[in-house]
């Protein structure tokens, strides 16, 4: 009797098991309980993961023996990788020791990092590479795990490079996979800067767009025509016009933009060059004038006919001798070129790195119903130069009196949002057209007071990338802001949300860790064992007293 109920309670707790076990292969749930929620993807990110229907592969190259912080990246690149794959099957990843492959990613443009590792008082090198492949049938994107090269500490480095782990990612399988469904048009015709320096943008921003070149000539004969062709496009892009827009030309911009288009503006309202003032040391400054003021006036902004000189400045190359035949050249900091740093107060600016700007006007900000948001500013230690003025290469050799420099922050870029009013509304019309309001449905637009922001390097003869300097190899954040700029006049808020997810790493102090680390190895070996012990006398005491 008892053999048969022993055996049936047995028979009863395996058939429980194996039902557990088959309840929990059906339902598999995850649970963050982290404060930021980092293991917690977005709903956009999600969203992006729903569309992808067929197997990529991920290859990470962190596998192999890393510093203590650069294995925590590798930990949280894995658990990314994880939650990815429980959202949609379809993805696939693996570790790759990069080791006794270097040339080959080199080749395949995965360049390694170098960095410095401490342990125990003693600094050492190592070489990482610090990429990700994703692959979709013929397709390949590169996945940079390290995104701030300029932070001055690894500590934060690690910190951002995880802040910027599921955008990577998610943006990565986005452009893999997502079909292009809204176009931009590169406005040309007003000698807007060549081909060549807006090549690495354009380049980025046609995985994600349709791209094509768009001219206001056809206005002198077919204006109507003109708008009704640009309307097709959802965005113009608009870097760095020179010559004078005629009024056919600024009403076709401005029917354009009543009528729903989105505009993004980068314009120089001061001419004033690096090369023709490298030739003879000195340069005027002159206004440029594109018969522009009244149109962005009519919308809320003025960009004035100055220039910002910023102490927070980035670096450019004179020659200091020659040594045999080489020249030498030496970098100093010319606070023509101010380096604005992200205010964190819209998804636009959120994150990014510094902005480098170069010979900027500053931008007023007119009162009327229009909800204006400065994305970029210079620094309080700034000040505005009128124009026309003479700038000299000697001035570099003057020092700086900061209390001069106390016109505070200057507005740079600006984001103008409402219902716009025509700035033709109130006048004759240049010509007519079906197309033609008075006011608009809630639109946008981003005004940006320096043409060259969007314009790459040159390196013989080829572009660079967009806000690396080849001279001091700095990384700005010139692309990734003008990035989050399009993305937003397009309404692509999907990505800022991903982009502007905050993580907070909690990093060990090593210096304070290495002082200390007679206490902790105290705290983590000895007191355990010490405190175990005073337990088992305890319960032994109280066992005797009990059954005695």
């Amino acid at each position: 009797m008892n053999k048969n109920s022993n055996i049936s309670k047995i028979s009863i707790l395996i058939l429980g098991f194996i039902l557990l076990n088959f309840i929990s292969s059906k339902l598999y749930q995850r649970f963050d309980l982290t404060e930021d929620h980092r293991y917690t993807l977005s709903k956009p990110a999600k969203n992006i993961l729903e569309n992808l229907n067929t197997p990529i592969t991920i290859n990470v190259y962190l596998e192999g023996e890393f510093p203590t912080e650069f294995k925590r990246l590798q930990i949280e690149t894995q658990q990314l990788l994880e939650e990815l794959q429980s959202e949609n099957k379809n993805i696939r990843f693996r570790f790759i020791n990069p080791l006794g492959n270097e040339e080959a990613l080199i080749n395949q443009g995965l360049d390694p990092s170098q960095l410095s590792v401490q342990q125990n008082g003693v600094v050492s090198e190592i070489v990482i590479f610090p990429w990700a492949t994703i692959k979709k049938g013929a397709k390949v994107e590169r996945v940079s795990l390290l995104k701030d090269t300029n932070a001055q500490t690894q500590e934060s480095q690690l910190e951002n490079a995880v802040q910027n782990l599921e955008y990577a990612f998610v943006d990565a399988i986005h452009k893999i996979n997502a079909d292009k469904n809204k176009s931009i048009a590169v406005l040309k015709g007003n000698n807007e800067l060549d081909d060549i320096y807006v090549y690495d943008f354009l380049q980025t921003l046609g995985q994600y767009y349709h791209l094509g070149k768009f001219t206001l000539d056809s206005v002198t004969t077919n204006p109507s025509a003109t708008l009704e062709n640009l309307s097709e496009f959802d965005l113009v892009l608009i870097a760095k016009p020179t010559e004078r827009f005629t009024e056919n030309e600024k009403y076709t911009l401005d029917q354009y933009f009543i009528n729903g288009g989105k505009t993004l503006w980068l314009v120089d309202n001061v001419h004033a060059e690096l090369d023709s003032l490298m030739q003879t040391g000195e340069s005027l400054a002159y206004p440029r004038d594109l018969n522009l003021t009244d149109l962005f006036f009519n919308y809320g902004a003025r960009i004035n006919t100055d220039l910002v000189i910023d102490l927070y400045s980035s670096k450019i190359p004179l020659a200091i001798g020659n040594i045999g035949n080489q020249t030498q050249y030496d970098q100093f900091l010319w606070p023509y070129y101010p380096v604005a740093q992200s205010a964190n107060n819209h998804p636009i600016n959120k994150h990014i790195t510094p902005v480098n700007f170069k010979f900027t006007s500053s931008i007023d900000l007119l009162k009327n119903d229009i909800k204006k948001t400065v994305l970029l500013q210079s620094s309080s230690l700034s000040k505005t130069v009128g124009t026309p003025t003479i700038i000299n290469l000697e001035s570099i050799r003057e020092k700086a009196n900061p209390a001069e420099f106390n016109n505070g922050n200057q507005p740079l870029a600006i984001l103008l949002e409402g219902n716009f009013k025509s700035a033709y509304a109130d006048r004759i019309k240049p010509f007519k057209t079906e197309l033609s309001k008075s006011t608009s449905e809630a639109n946008k637009m981003i005004l940006i007071a320096d043409g060259d922001l969007i314009a790459n390097q040159i390196s013989r003869g080829q572009p660079t990338a967009l806000g690396i300097d080849i001279w001091t190899g700095q990384n700005f954040g010139n692309k990734e802001f003008l990035m989050n700029c399009v993305n937003y006049l397009l309404d692509d808020d999907g990505l800022l949300e991903i982009r502007n997810k905050t993580i907070n790493l909690k990093i060990l102090n090593r210096e304070k860790a290495f002082k200390d680390r007679t206490y902790y190895q105290f705290l983590n070996l000895i007191f355990p064992l010490l405190l175990l012990v005073v337990f088992g006398v305890v319960f032994n005491l109280i066992r005797k007293k009990k059954y005695q």
